[in-house]
């Protein structure tokens, strides 16, 4: 069996407003709501609605032959029903066709799994809960961690809820002269069949395809489809994981990032030996050739591919302490708006905001934030906190932090 494994991670973090430290403890309601709408409708019409027809189509065309899968996080599943509602609809008709798989993930894009395993779990349930609710009770057989995050630990623990298979990067430190093109298990609990990133091939498509310095841009299907002949025989599967926003928003339609797509399932049914699976299907499908060692936690982010895109400097490791210093107290407060401000406050993208990274990989982090440095996003998110804080002691019955 050689395939191809499409999984996209679509996710929108609800953004804070800007949060002065005269408004804590007057003002609670903590989100940018016209931004965040102005946001997702924009993403919406450039991204989600077009490259959820175009599949749709694909998977028409070639009677179920194509196939992809979506991690979509419990926030950005929030926004799509109080935003987009019409996007919702249209990723309810994909995975209608019974060959579009969902993941599971964390509810809030946490890092929760670094902290606390009771939240991270809780988290996981609540992602299980919603999936179940939105889409005709489905049931995630695989797991993907927030930023593909992963070590054996957090494998095991993954194993013991049940699931079959998790998701990560294939980082070089960790794969060293092996190829992300097997299929592993983890080292802890082997009956968890761990399923590798290719990274170069995937960031072939999700970083450089619009990139005119690139040496080999323009990136045709017929270039792609020579890459993939290239890989070795004996290499099983080929992951390419990337961010849904990938089609339209990080690469614009005026790139033909659209146009690739379109065309890169017949490029591969002709001119390849692969087919096309879910993750899933791969777990099943394809037997492990051995334990894959994690010791230390990894993710997909930046050149090192480890934590620090998110945590390690002395801001975002003040922030995410001081944010789990609560936990024990959130968790006993029958509070609606406590419990969804908890949720929305552990998303990821707060802590990747406030990374301090120069040269390529600081670029990368600019971008996406909306701050003008990663210390104003620090000083917005502690104002914010101090106000949650002030909320969940209030509330709490049990002794103050």
């Amino acid at each position: 069996m050689r395939t191809i494994c499409f999984y996209f991670q679509v996710h929108q973090p609800y953004r804070l407003k800007p949060y002065r430290f005269f408004d804590i403890g007057d003002d609670h309601h903590y989100w940018d709501d016209f931004s965040n709408r102005s946001i997702m409708r924009k993403v919406a019409q450039k991204c989600y609605l077009p490259m959820n027809a175009l599949l749709l189509d694909l998977i028409q065309k070639h009677d179920g032959a194509f196939k992809v899968s979506f991690s979509m996080s419990g926030v950005l599943l929030d926004q799509l029903e109080a935003y987009a509602p019409d996007v919702l609809e249209s990723f309810q008709k994909l995975v209608a066709t019974g060959h579009c798989e969902l993941l599971n993930e964390t509810y809030a894009h946490t890092l929760a799994a670094l902290k606390s395993k009771d939240e991270f779990q809780s988290m996981v349930k609540k992602h299980q809960e919603k999936i179940k609710k939105l889409f005709n009770g489905y049931q995630p057989k695989v797991f993907r961690n927030t930023e593909l995050i992963y070590s054996d630990e957090i494998g095991a623990t993954v194993a013991e809820m049940g699931f079959e298979a998790i998701l990560t990067e294939g980082a070089k430190h960790v794969l060293g002269w092996k190829s992300p093109n097997y299929v592993y298990c983890n080292s802890i609990d082997p009956k968890l069949k761990v399923l590798l990133k290719n990274f170069q091939l995937s960031d072939d498509i999700a970083f450089r395809f619009g990139n005119k310095s690139w040496d080999d841009y323009p990136l045709t299907t017929d270039k792609f489809v020579k890459w993939i002949n290239d890989v070795p025989q004996e290499e099983e599967t080929i992951n390419l994981f990337m961010d849904y926003e990938t089609f339209g928003e990080h690469q614009w339609a005026e790139t033909g990032i659209f146009e690739f797509m379109k065309a890169l399932p017949d490029a591969v049914f002709s001119k390849t030996n692969f087919s096309f699976s879910t993750p899933s299907e791969v777990a099943e499908k394809i037997a492990p050739v051995g334990k894959i060692h994690v010791p230390i936690p990894i993710s997909w982010a930046d050149e090192e591919r480890d934590l620090t895109a998110w945590l390690g400097n002395d801001l975002q490791d003040e922030a995410f302490d001081r944010l789990f210093e609560m936990e024990k107290l959130v968790k006993d407060i029958d509070d609606e708006d406590i419990q969804r401000d908890w949720a929305y406050l552990q998303t990821s993208d707060h802590f990747y905001y406030m990374c301090t990274k120069f040269f390529s990989d600081g670029d990368i982090h600019a971008y996406f934030s909306p701050y003008d440095s990663p210390y104003d996003a620090f000083i917005n998110y502690m104002n914010v906190l101090s106000d949650f804080m002030i909320r969940v002691k209030e509330k709490s019955i049990l002794p103050q932090i």
